[in-house]
């Protein structure tokens, strides 16, 4: 998990050495990682929606050769058309990765699954955390095509290591239905109002970072941070969500994964505001608010999601939303860049990006509003049966002792 949000949502760093190395102009540059993320998102959305009947381990394995396949391409490839395509296939093997883990390994975990899902999301927390400097001091001393190379081996080599263990539970159910009822299926939700504010909400959900993620490293450099100081602040969002993503899981377990979930959605939201604000004090609290955001957000979607749709159908429900985050990731890093480059100055983006955060809690909260009192875990159905079941009894001992 750590490989997979890091690098597609490192673009920022990429723009600059991408540039000089390929000598493409920046804002051109920037759709080359807008279908990286498309692919990351809708790509492996789709093929989590098919993935569903397939076994987890082939579909890792794959996405694993996959990556492998690329690290060395850069040395044979130098226009702008063998860029698209490169990124094109990392995005999709980084999200195929993603999609599948994310929806399995919390199925292992019937009680805990907030918890649990926190857990695996602090891989995805220290991955945006570590990955921007990385990537960073990688093309500053080993240049872009060797630094390519280099990260994407070691990512190879871990999602290698992930296909090998990860599996379904041998208890769980799986989906036995045909590609075409998977397709009909999703269909039907379509058309439901529900589905389309969630589908819309959660979309934006991830869109918010994606548009911070375009200009955040400039905007901490106009700030006055040196080029790795800002690319490391930028990092430290992750860094911070890290707690967050331990912390939502157990918040979430509690509150319910719902109200976890605008929680930290309003945290983000809060943050965001506070860059408008250029001193340092207040930069360190935003970074802090929007890392807790972000933590506890993309923590907690997955449990939310399972509230409302049938779990036996895991990597289509994940796959199916991922789709929404694509479609937002299809425009925030040209509109990031382009509002920057015409605006002269962050105002605008940064507005930009509250007004994306507030209108996927709004719709968040309506596509919701009907699984509020079933948004907890299986522990209070099951003490509501017990209790059934006491007070069953204790009636049946009564009518006996009056006999």
């Amino acid at each position: 998990m750590i490989f997979t949000f890091g690098t597609p949502l490192s673009y920022g760093i990429f723009r600059a050495p991408f540039s000089d190395a390929f000598g493409i102009a920046p804002v051109a540059l920037s759709t080359v990682f807008s279908v990286m993320l498309f692919t990351f998102f809708i790509g492996s959305g789709v093929v989590g929606v098919l993935s569903v009947r397939w076994p987890a381990r082939g579909v890792l394995l794959t996405a694993a050769a996959a990556t492998g396949l690329i690290a060395p391409s850069l040395y044979l490839v130098d226009s702008y058309v063998g860029l698209l395509f490169i990124f094109a296939i990392l995005g999709l093997a980084l999200g195929t990765v993603f999609v599948l883990t994310a929806s399995i390994v919390p199925r292992w975990f019937e009680e805990r699954r907030g918890a649990a899902t926190g857990l695996i999301f602090v891989g995805n927390g220290l991955g945006l955390f570590i990955l921007p400097p990385i990537w960073q001091v990688a093309f500053a001393r080993l240049g872009v095509r060797q630094g390519f190379l280099a990260i994407l081996a070691v990512s190879a080599l871990a999602f290698l290591a992930t296909g090998l263990v990860c599996r379904r539970p041998p208890w769980a159910s799986q989906s036995s239905a045909t590609a075409g009822d998977l397709l009909s299926w999703v269909s039907g939700l379509a058309r439901t109002r529900q589905f389309q504010y969630l589908f819309v909400g959660m979309g934006l959900a991830f869109a918010w970072y994606q548009l911070l993620a375009a200009y955040a490293v400039d905007l901490f450099a106009a700030r006055g941070l040196g080029e790795t100081a800002a690319s490391t602040a930028f990092g430290l969002i992750g860094g911070v969500s890290i707690i967050s993503r331990i912390g939502g899981g157990h918040l979430g377990d509690r509150l319910g994964s719902r109200r976890a979930f605008l929680l930290s959605l309003g945290c983000a939201t809060a943050g965001i505001v506070l860059l408008v604000v250029p001193t340092p004090a207040v930069l360190i609290g935003s970074i802090g608010l929007v890392g807790l955001g972000l933590g506890g957000s993309a923590t907690l979607y997955i449990p939310v999601l399972m509230t409302v749709y049938p779990p036996e159908k895991d990597t289509a429900i994940i796959g199916v939303f991922n789709v929404a985050g694509g479609l937002g990731s299809l425009l925030m890093p040209p509109l990031g860049t382009a509002t920057i480059a015409y605006t002269d100055g962050y105002t605008v983006a940064i507005l930009l990006t509250f007004a994306v955060t507030v209108v996927a809690f709004v719709l968040v909260v309506a596509g919701t509003a009907d699984t509020d009192t079933a948004d907890t875990d299986t522990e209070p159905a099951e003490t509501a049966d017990a209790d059934a079941d006491a007070a069953d009894a204790n009636t049946a001992d009564k009518s006996a002792s009056e006999d």
